[in-house]
């Protein structure tokens, strides 16, 4: 059987197709996605507020994507191996949207360390995309956007250009702010002893 190992980093890529020649009498294919393949509309908000806040993404390297869908047409079956994280989970979820494969059936591996046992002990025990984590990235996706969409201009306005503002740096910029208030208005008085 003949099967597609998409990783996110080139570099791992390369290691783990060693790890598995002829593993257990298979042929395996590893490539990259070179991280996220996909991401919210960079022109326009890039999601429906109005619509259940529904995002709509766009293919961020289409070579890639090309290059995946040809691989993929050549083997029996998809493995998807991002890294285990939200991200990782993000990555590949995106990666069954666009190569048109089922995500409740691909399968998933993690593991912890590159080493032969560690990859053929994944290869051996695959998972389900985790769907709950998958939603965590993308509503923290949407979050950064919402918050950064309306207020980075305001930066670029107030400071200077090419200043972007998520949902993490808003709340931080905004107790700076109120901590240095409460010192400006601070009245050094002498204490009696």
């Amino acid at each position: 059987m003949k099967y597609l190992i998409i990783v996110e980093s080139p570099a791992k890529a390369n290691k783990i197709e060693k790890f598995l020649k002829n593993f257990n009498g298979n042929n395996y294919i590893v490539k990259s996605s070179f991280g996220h393949i996909r991401d919210l509309d960079k022109k326009k908000l890039g999601i429906d507020v109005e619509n259940n806040f529904k995002p709509t993404y766009k293919i961020t390297n289409s070579k890639i994507v090309k290059e995946l869908k040809k691989y993929k047409s050549m083997v029996d079956k998809v493995i998807i191996a991002s890294d285990e994280d939200r991200e990782g989970e993000a990555i590949g979820w995106h990666l069954c949207k666009v190569l048109g494969l089922d995500v409740k059936n691909t399968d998933r591996i993690t593991f912890n360390e590159i080493t032969k046992k560690a990859i053929q002990d994944a290869v051996i025990k695959p998972r389900k995309l985790d769907i709950n984590m998958i939603n965590a990235q993308q509503a923290r996706r949407i979050l950064d956007r919402l918050v950064g969409f309306t207020i980075s201009p305001l930066l670029w306005k107030s400071i200077g250009p090419s200043l972007s503002a998520g949902r993490v740096q808003s709340i931080v910029l905004k107790l700076v702010i109120e901590k240095e208030n409460i010192i400006d208005e601070f009245i050094k008085s002498k204490v009696k002893a």
